[in-house]
């Protein structure tokens, strides 16, 4: 993934506190051709797990989520933040912490698309303390859904949340890897 990584270099800008910005490409502006490479190498890498469905959360994790599913020809389940119209009245749901907004966040699927015959692979843009991706395993467990893979575009190694899902007994694939973030520099781990 030597293209993501030239973009990291070249666009991410950090804000301090462990925080970057990758919205001119992965977030808020996404690059079609990039994310098609990030989908076809997350698909590559957990293909093994012979997952038969993705799961990701709104909004981040949709687009390489997408991007893997079509790769791998399954579908896609996004769980939402908030209770839209035509879910379910009964429906699966997890609480976490967002990283970005530092507050509560409740998260919600439908149990119809979450069942004991699902091997999950969650995948998103970022892994750091791991809390929403934890909410997400807890999501499709309590749906019976097995967990098998977990993927994402940045893991920034210097939060831990590698090793908090290291519980979870499953392969963990990142495709870039931040060992350091310090004075704006980013520090890359093979």
């Amino acid at each position: 993934m030597q293209n993501l990584k030239e973009r990291i270099q070249k666009e991410t800008k950090s804000f301090g506190r462990g925080v970057i910005k990758v919205d001119s490409f992965l977030n808020h502006q996404i690059d079609p051709e990039l994310m098609g490479e990030i989908g076809s190498e997350l698909a590559r890498r957990l293909e093994g797990t012979h997952p038969t469905k993705i799961l990701t959360v709104e909004t981040g994790g949709i687009a390489p989520a997408l991007a893997t599913a079509a790769a791998l020809r399954i579908p896609l389940i996004v769980a939402r933040k908030r209770r839209a119209a035509g879910m379910p009245r009964e429906l699966l749901q997890e609480s976490t912490l967002s990283q970005t907004r530092h507050e509560a966040i409740d998260l919600y699927a439908s149990p119809e698309f979450l069942t004991a015959r699902d091997r999950i692979v969650i995948i998103d843009d970022f892994l750091t303390n791991s809390q929403t991706i934890k909410a997400l395993a807890r999501l499709a467990q309590s749906g019976g859904a097995q967990i098998v893979g977990i993927g994402v575009v940045i893991e920034k190694a210097l939060e831990g949340g590698r090793q908090d899902l290291a519980e979870l007994s499953i392969p963990i694939e990142a495709l870039i890897r931040i060992g350091r973030i310090q004075e704006g520099e980013l520090q890359f781990l093979d």
